[in-house]
C-alpha cells in the first residue's frame, strides 16, 4: 500500500512520522486538523500501541477527535487538561520565520486556542507549503453568522489601508450553503495574493466587529517538520536556529495505510 502513495502524500506521511518522535510518555498533546494531521494521528496511535506510551490528547476539531478515538487514542477536552506539552498540526503556508496561514480545514479557531495553550507547537507540512511571503493561499477569517455581510464589507474596507496585493473576500460554501464551523460560525476567505505585514494584518482583523479569529499564526510555531516525496525530512527549529535532515522509510508502517479512505 505504501508504494501506491503519490509523492505529495509520501511527503505528508514522512513529516507526520518524524513529528511523533517528539512525543514522550505522559505528555498532553494537541492534535491538529487536516490531511497531514490525519497521518500524524495514525502514526501517534502506532507508537502508543507498539511502545505502550501513555498520552492524553486534545483534538482541534470533531473529525480529528473521531479519528483519534477510532485508532485508540485517549481524547479529552481542553478544559480537562488546561495546558498542553505539545501540539502537532499542519499548515496551509509557512514562511522562513515560521509564521503560518491555517484554516483550510475550517478549524482555525480551535487550532489557535490549542496551539497557544501548548508549551511547543510543531508544524508538519510538505515542502510546497513553504513560501517566501505569505498570502498566495487564501487567508481564512472566522466570523459570526449574524451580520456577516456587514463584517465582510468592513474587512474589505480595512484591507485598502494594509499592505496586501489583492482584496477579494468570499464566503466559504459547502455545496450550495455556507460552510458552518464546529463552533457554528462562517468562514470568509481573503484572497490577498501577498501579505506584506502579517503581524499588522492579524491584529487589525481581530478588531473588526463580527470577526472571531483569523488564520494568521504569528509567533506560535516553534518547529517545522518538512516532508519530501522521496522520504527526506527537514526539521527546522526557530528558537535554536538548528536545521536537521534525515529520511523516513515508509515501508515500515504498512499497517497505517490499511484504513485510509
Amino acid at each position: 500500500m505504501a508504494a501506491e502513495l503519490s509523492p505529495i502524500d509520501q511527503a505528508k506521511f514522512v513529516a507526520a512520522r518524524r513529528s511523533v518522535d517528539f512525543v514522550e510518555d505522559g505528555m498532553k498533546l494537541g492534535l491538529g486538523t487536516g490531511s497531514t494531521a490525519a497521518w500524524m494521528v495514525r502514526c501517534l496511535a502506532e507508537r502508543v500501541r507498539d511502545e505502550g506510551l501513555q498520552v492524553t490528547c486534545v483534538a482541534t476539531s470533531a473529525r480529528t477527535a473521531d479519528l483519534a478515538r477510532g485508532v485508540g487514542l485517549k481524547v479529552v477536552g481542553l478544559d480537562e487538561t488546561r495546558w498542553l506539552d505539545l501540539t502537532i498540526d499542519g499548515a496551509d503556508e509557512f514562511d522562513q520565520n515560521l509564521n503560518l496561514i491555517k484554516g483550510g480545514g475550517a478549524a482555525l479557531l480551535q487550532e489557535k486556542i490549542v496551539a497557544t495553550a501548548s508549551d511547543r507547537m510543531i508544524v508538519i507540512a510538505d515542502a510546497a507549503k513553504e513560501v517566501a511571503q505569505l498570502g498566495a493561499y487564501p487567508l481564512p477569517v472566522e466570523v459570526i453568522p449574524f451580520g456577516w455581510q456587514t463584517t465582510k464589507a468592513l474587512i474589505e474596507e480595512t484591507l485598502y489601508s494594509l499592505d496586501v496585493m489583492a482584496r477579494d473576500v468570499a464566503l466559504r460554501m459547502a455545496k450550495d450553503v455556507p460552510l458552518i464551523t464546529d463552533e457554528g460560525h462562517y468562514i470568509l476567505d481573503l484572497n490577498l495574493k501577498r501579505i506584506g505585514n502579517p503581524r499588522q494584518l492579524a491584529l487589525v482583523l481581530n478588531q473588526i466587529p463580527g470577526v472571531v479569529e483569523n488564520g494568521l499564526f504569528i509567533d506560535i510555531c516553534d518547529v517545522v517538520v518538512i516532508g519530501h516525496g522521496d522520504g527526506r525530512v527537514t526539521v527546522r527549529d526557530i528558537n535554536s536556529g538548528k536545521v536537521e535532515t534525515g529520511s523516513v522509510d515508509i515501508t515500515e508502517s504498512r499497517n497505517i495505510f490499511a484504513d485510509l479512505d
